[in-house]
Formats: C-alpha cells, structure tokens, sequence
C-alpha cells in the first residue's frame, strides 16, 4: 500500500496539470469581414453590438453595417472573449480585413471559471421571470428567442441568457425582458448593477445633459462624408438626371369611391393580419394599366439602341427610412391579388424603416412610386430611377370644393399625382392615355374586377 500511494498521489497531479493545461489553453484570432457579395468591397460600421472584453457565443449578432444597397447584421463566427475592436462607429472597414479580434478557449471559457471560483463566496445573477422559473442554469443552450425580441434586449441593456421565458419551450417573449427590467429595477444591489448596460449609462448620461441649456453658437460648420445609402441614392439621382431626358405630366385623382371601397375592406383584411392602405390600390392599378402600355415597364440601354420589354411588374415603393431613401420593389405585381399586394407592402415598408431591406428587395425594380403625400407633401416632380422608364408622385390627399356635371360646387377628396417619364422611349401623349387608365381604376374601383384573374 505504500507503494500505491505515490501512485495514485502523482496520477491525481497529473490529472491537475493536464486539467489546469486544458483550462488555460486558448487562441487569439481575428474575426474577419465576410463578403457581403453585390461585388461589395468596403462598408460603413453602424453600430457595435459588442464591446472590449465582452464573452460572445456563435451566431450573436455583433456588428451593423451599411452598404450601398442595406443595412447588414454581422454574426459572431466563434465563442470566445472580444479583446479588441478594429473599428469607431462610423468608420468605414474593408472586407476581408479583421473586424474585430477575440481570444477563443479550446476548454471552460474565462468568465465560467471565475463563476465557478466564486460560487461560495458570491451568488449569481438572478434570473426573472414573468411566468415561469426555469433559470439561465436550467436552460440548455443559447436562450430561444426571435430577432426582434434579442434586438429588443440588446436595446434595454438586457442579457437575454439570464431571462427565462414564459413562452412554449421556455421562449422569451417581450413580456419577459420588461418584467426582468422591472423587478431587477426593484431588487437592484450594487453586484446587480453590473447588468446595467453600457448603453443605458450613456442614454441617461445623454438625457441628463440634454436638459441643461444649451450654450449659444454662431458662425459654426461642420463637413461630414456623404456614405451608404446617401451615397448610392446622390450617385443614382446623378445619373438620371444627366443621363435621362425627362418630361411631367400633372393630373389630379377623385378619392372618394376609392375611400368607401377601402373602408369596406379594411375590416375584411384585418382579419388576415394585413393592413390595407390606399399603396395596394395604386399598385395593383397600376399593374393592370401596364398590361395595355407595355412602353411604360420597359428600360432602353445607354446608348438607346435596344428597348427591353419586362413581363414582371416589379413595382418600388420610395421609403424613408431611418438611413436614407430607399426604393424597395414588390415582385410580379402582375400575378398578385390586391391582399397579396397589400402584405407584401407592409412588410417591405416595416423592413425599409428599419433599414434591413436585402439586395434582391432593392433590385430589379422596373417602375416606381413616390408616395411624398404619406409626410405631408402636395406635388412633386419625380426623378426617374434609373434604368426605369417611368415613376409617379402621389401627393396627400385634400379636400377641396370642385363642379359636378350640374355645375354645382361640392366638395371632394381630391391627390395631385405626377408622372415623370424617359422621353427617349415615352410620348406625352402615350404617358397621358396611361395615366387615364390607372386613374380610372382608382376613381371607380370597381371596373379593377373586370381585369382581375
């Protein structure tokens, strides 16, 4: 026995040095930025979703980026701990250069170490709920929720592994991440406010000094550089305009059955989940008018020696959003109900806003609407979207006093619309008989069932 007991002495040694080897083992490595594709070679960087000594897992969004066509989230390719950040918001970084560099464990990560050092002396972070008690502990893997509820986390400060979900399979809804901001407002100690987001410090930072008055200058200027989308749309305008020769043709709409008929709908709709706003209406019409006026959904190349017909109506909406005007397209409008149109436009609409519009959304468009009635706007002359042919602009709708075939006043909901079209390809006279079509699908509604499939 006195023989065993160096034996099992040294092999209890050399299990330690082979676990504190297997603890300590870990690599530094660049993240690199991925190709985005389009042929995209640099990008603006937004926002960090992360920061110097963060512990990230795989697939945690780390980084907004914005190129000439969207807004673009950038996923964490490894676990491990951020060491480094190679770009400030705001400045431009190169694909396939480091974007950020971090240390990734081959064995337990840092952070779980000293938890598990500390368990005696310090409690963890408790995890709450709004109606269940499964606990960060208990779950098994990265916590399950959508998008927009890890984006909605990201936003109060909120580490979404320490909140427990009340939804099916232990989801974490919306519900849970204000509860846990509640009460953890409630019980907060000074170990908890350690969860305390660097966002939320600098938002309350931020807040603070807003209310103090604001020193007077004059004389003063700033020069910023014109980037992303801002970008892209003063190169595309740019080119429109030299490049193509536009003409305008102004009419106004009568609103009134379009407003019954759309009030008639709308409940019919809601029960589908769609909103149904007057854009369905002007889109599908003006799908069927394309069928009669092909010249209207063509491109000529540049040196206008060929015309291409499309037979896809891919009709772009003008959305202002949060990073500059973008022109989202609604695919083969041609094969649509009005529902379909409608759900489609809502769901562009919510994406453009929030700047997340993918490539293919913002491509192949073959004609345009510019809705600058939606803010407040009476009559504008479109820019043509280059290579399209044509584009309108709707104005807001107003009601105003007009004579009937009586020759009696009444009043009316009446929206300036105007067109602008490409007049190497498109004549007054072709663009006014196509507006006439499109306008009387809108002014009697009804006449649309006619051509409907």
């Amino acid at each position: 026995s006195a023989d065993q007991a160096p034996s099992a002495e040294s092999a209890s040694s050399a299990d330690k040095t082979h676990a504190s080897k297997q603890a300590s083992t870990v690599t530094q490595e660049d993240f690199i930025l991925p190709d985005i594709g389009e042929g995209i070679v640099e990008c603006e960087l937004v926002k960090w979703l992360i920061a110097e000594g963060d512990v990230i897992s795989e697939d945690q969004p780390v980084a907004e980026v914005m190129t000439d066509k969207a807004v673009v989230e950038i996923p964490a390719k490894y676990s491990g701990q951020v060491t480094k950040l190679y770009y400030q918001q705001g400045d431009i970084a190169k694909v396939h250069h480091p974007l950020y560099s971090m240390t990734i464990s081959d064995a337990t990560p840092p952070a779980q170490q000293t938890e598990t050092q500390q368990a005696g002396s310090v409690s963890q972070p408790e995890v709450i709920s709004s109606g269940s008690t499964l606990g960060s502990s208990e779950r098994k893997g990265k916590a399950i929720a959508s998008p927009a509820v890890r984006r909605k986390a990201r936003e109060l400060g909120i580490d979404i592994s320490l909140v427990a979900g009340s939804g099916n399979k232990g989801r974490v809804l919306k519900d849970d991440l204000h509860a846990y901001q509640h009460q953890l407002a409630s019980k907060a100690t000074p170990t908890q406010s350690t969860l305390v987001s660097r966002e939320q410090n600098a938002w309350a930072t931020h807040q603070t000094e807003s209310t103090a008055p604001a020193p007077l200058q004059s004389g003063g200027k700033r020069t910023e550089p014109i980037r992303g989308i801002k970008a892209a749309m003063a190169k595309q305008m740019s080119e429109s305009v030299s490049t193509i020769p536009h003409f305008t043709v102004s009419d106004e709409i009568i609103m009134d059955n379009l407003i019954a008929t759309r009030a008639q709908l709308k409940p019919e709709f809601e029960k589908n989940g769609v909103k149904l706003s007057f854009m369905a209406f002007f889109i599908k019409a003006m799908s069927l008018a394309l069928k009669q006026f092909p010249i209207i959904n063509s491109q000529v190349n540049d040196d206008c020696s060929e015309l291409t017909y499309f037979d896809d109506h891919n009709i772009g909406m003008a959305v202002d959003s949060k990073i500059g005007l973008l022109v989202p397209n609604i695919k083969q409008v041609q094969h649509l109900s009005l529902l379909e149109v409608a759900k489609a436009a809502n769901q562009l609409i919510d994406l453009g806003r929030e700047g997340r519009l993918t490539s293919s959304q913002l491509k192949g468009g073959t004609i345009s609407i510019s809705n600058i009635g939606a803010i407040g706007g009476t009559v504008a002359v479109p820019v043509i979207n280059k290579p399209e042919a044509a584009i309108v602009a709707l104005g807001k709708i107003q009601t105003l006093p007009r004579f009937d075939q009586n020759g009696e006043v009444r009043a009316v909901n009446l929206m300036q619309v105007s067109w602008s079209g490409d007049h190497r390809i498109i004549d007054g006279a072709t663009m006014v008989r196509f507006n006439n079509l499109w306008k009387s699908y809108l002014e009697q509604p009804l006449t649309m069932l006619s051509e409907l499939r």
